[in-house]
């Protein structure tokens, strides 16, 4: 018990040992800090193990029977999936604090910086581990202060404004997540994890929503829970903040994109029989989701800065795993996060690299406009194509004959194979652009990552799945509650399909000089969405002016009261 303690302060330790000493031995201190953060990465590992051999960790500070109004409920509660998020979150953190020693040599604030990753690090840790609904929203709260404080350099003005714009539409999804947690308190009479399950589970309790109108008290606390998970992961239309929070130093945007971003998927998950009761959230989640995916990705491809670009890649792969929550996948979301989460860590540390050489070379690097570039390849395409098609008999001809799994019992297994096939398609589309190589290494290439994303999906998250709920009838129940019409369901997965092999054909057709037809409609509307999704939607300026119109209303109402008044 003390060991798992630890796990949680090491990183707090280091903080103070980069804080406490004198200015000649800093960069000793800041190195010899490294130490306790990747001693709590070992024991984050070793909290695993034992969660996993000897089942959930319970530590409670205070007692939840005789709570007073004011006690701050401290405790820990460590299941397999706050163990693996530890392991994530100590493991990236110290990855990030040890390129933040070099990143920063130079900065004369290097020590407050350094001492605020460690401590984000320890924040982190303890909100996924924490013991109740209550501790959780509180250190959610800490966590949005402390984005405002990594921003660094407040000097400068868009980094200043970016800040403030971070921590002010925050707030917009904490207060619905307070909301949430009053309601969920008044309905069940407990903030304790497994008793409100349990209470929630057994409740009939309804909250009017209008005159005559009615819904369930699972489906009023969720919606709420569900507005502060899309404020802290960038869901449409909340996710302005990111773009503007960009100009923080890399190691803060690389810890942001790896690991705080991921809060919202992490709250859906930790409340997973919590959102199970309610299919009208699900789907409300599945709505938001996917309309933030394809917005994010489609503004990612207009832009023409590297931090921008990877900044709406993750508000695109955020709205990809809240829409897997949406269906019921919850563990297919979990995988997703940490495969993202140490994706985009990686991406952001090497785009700082990029960065700095760029600035010391104006000049460089550019493409050599006399290179000449490979003609497109036909055997390039037709692999490409080719195996696009074949991934559906492939992994039906895995999962039955390898694995014996039915798939007309449920939704769940077809969007389990379906996400096979479409991250295997995207993988393999973006292969198509290396013509600067050979025809045949590509082709190769197709087929290997067909091989490892199949073998990654149907065998990796398989067990990632049964090791994170190991209970099949709870899977089960979280499918069943998501489920969409058929009729839905069948025109997203063919709409879906439609667009990948449409897009194979416009690609070659575009490589070899040749057109498509496209109707008039759409090729007059091109430029127009263009111009559209650079400016972001123009939510940024809807946001601008609705704050105008609120203060000029608070201001209003103010100036009338101090009129009145005697």
């Amino acid at each position: 018990m003390f060991a798992v303690i630890l796990v949680p302060l090491l990183p707090l330790l280091a903080s103070l040992i980069v804080l406490v000493g004198d200015e000649g031995s800093r960069n000793l201190r800041a190195k010899i800090a490294a130490c306790p953060i990747g001693t709590a990465f070992l024991g984050a590992m070793a909290t695993l193990w034992l969660v996993a051999t000897e089942g959930p960790i319970t530590i409670r500070f205070y007692d939840p029977a005789s709570l007073a109004p004011l006690t701050f409920p401290m405790g820990l509660y460590i299941d397999r999936l706050s163990a693996v998020m530890m392991v994530l979150i100590s493991g990236v953190g110290t990855i990030i604090y040890t390129y933040s020693i070099g990143h920063l040599y130079q900065d004369h604030h290097d020590r407050r910086f350094l001492a605020l990753i460690g401590f984000t690090v320890s924040v982190l840790l303890c909100l996924v581990s924490s013991a109740n609904l209550m501790m959780l929203f509180l250190l959610w709260q800490v966590i949005s202060c402390l984005l405002y404080l990594l921003a660094h350099n407040h000097s400068h003005d868009a980094t200043r404004r970016g800040a403030v714009r971070t921590f002010t539409l925050l707030r917009v999804g904490d207060v619905a997540f307070l909301a949430g947690i009053v309601l969920a308190h008044s309905l069940y009479g407990t903030l304790e994890f497994q008793e409100l399950f349990a209470r929630a589970a057994e409740s009939t309790a309804t909250v009017p929503l209008l005159p005559g109108i009615e819904i369930s008290g699972a489906t009023a606390v969720t919606s709420l829970l569900f507005i502060g998970a899309m404020s802290k992961s960038a869901q449409f239309p909340l996710f302005i903040w990111l773009p503007g929070y960009l100009y923080a130093p890399t190691p803060a945007t690389a810890l942001l994109h790896a690991g705080i971003i991921n809060a919202g998927g992490f709250l859906i998950n930790r409340l997973a029989p919590l959102f199970g009761l309610s299919p009208t959230t699900l789907h409300v989640a599945l709505v938001v989701g996917a309309l933030t995916a394809v917005l994010g990705a489609t503004m990612m491809l207009v832009q023409n800065d590297i931090k921008n670009t990877l900044g709406f890649s993750t508000i695109g792969q955020m709205g990809y795993m809240i829409m897997e929550c949406g269906l019921g996948a919850f563990s297919l979301a979990v995988f997703h996060l940490i495969a993202h989460g140490l994706f985009k860590a990686t991406m952001f540390l090497n785009s700082g690299n990029v960065i700095h050489k760029a600035r010391q070379e104006p000049a460089s690097p550019h493409a050599d406009p006399h290179a000449e570039e490979r003609e497109f390849s036909r055997l390039t395409w037709f692999t490409g194509f080719a195996t696009t098609l074949l991934i559906p008999l492939l992994i039906l001809l895995v999962t039955h004959g390898v694995l014996h799994i039915p798939l007309l019992e449920s939704q769940g297994t077809v969007i389990f194979l379906f996400f096979i096939w479409v991250t295997s398609s995207q993988a393999i589309l973006t292969l198509i652009r290396l013509r600067a190589v050979a025809s045949w290494k590509v082709s190769v290439a197709m087929l290997l990552i067909l091989l490892f994303v199949v073998f990654n999906y149907l065998f990796a998250v398989e067990s990632f799945s049964k090791f994170l709920y190991p209970n099949p009838a709870e899977v089960a129940t979280y499918f069943q509650a998501a489920a969409l019409p058929t009729w839905l369901f069948d025109g997203l997965i063919g709409g879906t399909a439609l667009v990948i092999i449409l897009g194979w054909f416009y690609i070659y057709a575009k490589a070899h000089g040749q057109t498509m037809w496209v109707p008039n409609l759409v090729e007059g509307l091109r430029h127009r969405l263009y111009v559209l999704f650079l400016n972001r939607l123009y939510v940024d300026q809807a946001n601008e002016r609705l704050g105008w119109a609120v203060t000029h209303v608070i201001r209003s109402i103010d100036s009338r009261a101090k009129r009145r008044a005697p």
